[in-house]
């Protein structure tokens, strides 16, 4: 089963870069965030891990601001906050984008989170739960906190729940 996902997802990278030779370039760290950020949440099986670091690397834990492309628009990116919940690779980690627009209160798809610095006006923020992001690290502009352990549980607890992640 294993080869046969190598092969599927060797073929859908080749798919998605013929379709994006027609499309005007933008960075690579772009490309990969958009591309990989069209899939759904729970597509994959993922593991959850909470280890921040004030290394200037992007650690599960910590919000960091990333270019994330709209999903109806993958060709505009937003520079924006997201929470690192996890790691795809040593290049990529994985990060759920936030939001303090107040009508995702009571969304399904999105979850209270409450107020931190990576938002300068202390505005409540909700956390996207249905959109994985996977995003190369040298496409993260830099680091916007830390998510306090209770919280992360919080978020952590959502994905296991509908998604079963690990």
């Amino acid at each position: 089963m294993s080869r046969w996902s190598s092969v599927l997802r060797a073929v859908v990278r080749t798919a998605v870069d013929l379709e994006q030779t027609s499309r005007p370039r933008r960075s690579a760290a772009a490309d990969r965030t958009a591309r990989a950020g069209r899939g759904r949440a729970g597509s994959l099986r993922r593991r959850l891990s909470y280890a921040p670091q004030a290394d200037g690397a992007a650690d599960p834990g910590e919000v960091v601001w990333a270019g994330v492309a709209y999903e109806d628009q993958p060709d505009v990116v937003k520079d924006r906050p997201v929470l690192v919940v996890g790691r795809q690779d040593d290049r990529t980690v994985l990060g759920l984008m936030l939001s303090s627009q107040q009508h995702r209160a009571g969304d399904a798809n999105w979850l209270a989170i409450g107020s931190g610095p990576w938002d300068r006006d202390g505005r409540a923020s909700f956390v996207r739960l249905d959109r994985v992001l996977p995003l190369a690290e040298d496409g993260i502009r830099r680091e916007g906190a830390v998510l306090e352990p209770a919280r992360f549980a919080r978020v952590a607890e959502a994905l296991r729940a509908r998604h079963g992640w690990e």
